[in-house]
């Protein structure tokens, strides 16, 4: 029995971990798009310092959620990969809209 809960815990552990590297990694490939995107002419520097601003905001939400004393919640969690979705659905709409700099 004892081990079982230890197997379960460690498990547990691997989830929160992984899903909290995902958050970190989305953050970091929607930069990377954000920055190709004006180094292709894709998007106006003052849509990229839109998208930039909103993805240090979702940053700044993230350190402080997860600092809280409890770590990412699952509600956490669940709000802040929503806002990843919408800010990845604005980076390609901004990208996809046919302005040039």
């Amino acid at each position: 029995m004892k081990t079982l809960s230890i197997a379960f815990v460690l498990s547990l552990v691997t989830v929160l971990v992984s899903s909290a590297e995902t958050i970190r990694g989305r953050q970091s490939d929607q930069r990377q798009k954000i920055t190709q995107g004006v180094r292709s002419g894709e998007l106006t520097r003052p849509e990229a310092s839109r998208l930039y601003s909103r993805n240090a905001t979702l940053t700044r939400e993230y350190i402080r959620d997860r600092h809280d004393g409890a770590g990412l919640t699952p509600a956490e969690r669940r709000r802040l990969t929503a806002k990843q979705n919408r800010l990845g659905r604005s980076i390609y709409l901004q990208k996809h809209d046919g302005q040039q700099r």
